[in-house]
């Protein structure tokens, strides 16, 4: 397991050893002192502290910058997604109330894609740079840092920026209490639920194993190596991994647990493939679309809070000081209860 790095030192920290207020050092430290009326002696001297104690390697990067772009930008893993196309929506819909220019790029899971669209937004001097779902998130931050950007990251976490993500954790564990009621509520004896999608490696899908488990455990069941699979996240992968689970099976599991609306449309189609009914399992989905709940009325989803998700993005924008290791968790919302 790999260790957390060393905490870094904050605007705070800064702001002691100066004797000054964190307000006084982001301002010196992003440039825009001068119209704070802020003295040379004083800007001088946060700066001096900065670099001796270390606290960024982009240091001269953001003591230089004088001038705002007016641009913002962000990275999305896909668009044909409900949950991350009202991402850049709400992301876009706030950059406009502040009179930024929004610029999105897709980078389909891809980290060389990911540092690509980076590169080209740096150099168009985008001021903030939010990824969101980044597969290498830290060495995004670095390459801001490297030019006196801000960087956030969004949905999945990272140590050198601040991040903001949906609770997975609660939010799993409260979608398996509802799976499991919902059985209780048909009578049903067995409560072998079958967990699939995502990534073992993946944050989210780690946390959201970890709530699956606890929910479990607190109401005295076991839960074994066969019953998470952890597939991808993509249809024909989840698709193939049910008709392989299914090979060591006689029947059905009484419920899925299903880590997204991609994996979803995969056990769709092994459902329907196999002459199965949606309706002949209690099926639970951490992830939300109107669509998805109007064809399956009785099938349960998890909303992850996009609106106050982004709101927490941009208080970080509009105050930048928060530590670069602070992980900002959103509850979620279960839809079908």
């Amino acid at each position: 397991m790999l260790s957390e790095p060393p905490k870094r030192l904050t605007i705070y920290d800064l702001a002691k050893l100066a004797n000054t207020s964190p307000s006084t050092v982001s301002a010196v430290l992003n440039g825009s002192w001068q119209r704070r009326r802020i003295s040379q002696k004083l800007a001088d001297k946060i700066l001096s502290l900065a670099k001796a104690e270390g606290y960024s390697a982009n240091l001269q990067a953001r003591a230089l910058r004088r001038e705002r772009s007016g641009i913002i930008g962000m990275i999305l893993p896909l668009y044909d997604n409900r949950y991350f196309s009202s991402i850049a929506q709400h992301f876009e819909a706030q950059a406009r109330q502040r009179g930024l220019f929004a610029t999105v790029a897709c980078t389909n899971r891809n980290p060389e894609q990911e540092r690509e669209a980076a590169r080209m937004m740096l150099a168009y001097r985008v001021e903030c740079l939010v990824s969101t779902g980044a597969t290498d998130p830290d060495t995004i931050s670095e390459m801001c840092d490297e030019r006196g950007a801000t960087s956030i990251h969004m949905d999945l976490p990272g140590y050198k920026a601040p991040s903001v993500i949906s609770d997975n954790r609660e939010g799993a564990r409260r979608l398996t209490d509802a799976i499991l009621d919902r059985l209780a509520g048909q009578g049903t004896r067995e409560n072998d639920i079958l967990f699939i999608g995502g990534r073992s490696e993946d944050h989210n899908t780690r946390e959201r194993i970890t709530g699956f488990t606890q929910a479990r455990t607190q109401r005295g069941l076991a839960t074994s190596k066969a019953d998470i699979i952890t597939c991808d996240y993509a249809a024909n992968r989840t698709q193939n991994a049910l008709e392989e689970y299914m090979r060591q099976r006689t029947r059905l599991p009484s419920a899925m647990f299903v880590n997204s609306t991609i994996s979803l449309e995969g056990v769709v189609r092994w459902l329907q493939l196999g002459g199965y009914q949606l309706d002949d399992m209690v099926m639970g989905c951490f992830d939300w679309d109107p669509l998805a709940a109007a064809f399956h009325p009785s099938l349960l989803m998890v909303r992850q809070d996009v609106e106050v998700m982004i709101e927490r993005v941009f208080e970080i924008i509009d105050t930048p000081t928060v530590e670069m290791n602070r992980c900002i968790e959103v509850s979620p919302e279960i839809i079908g209860v």
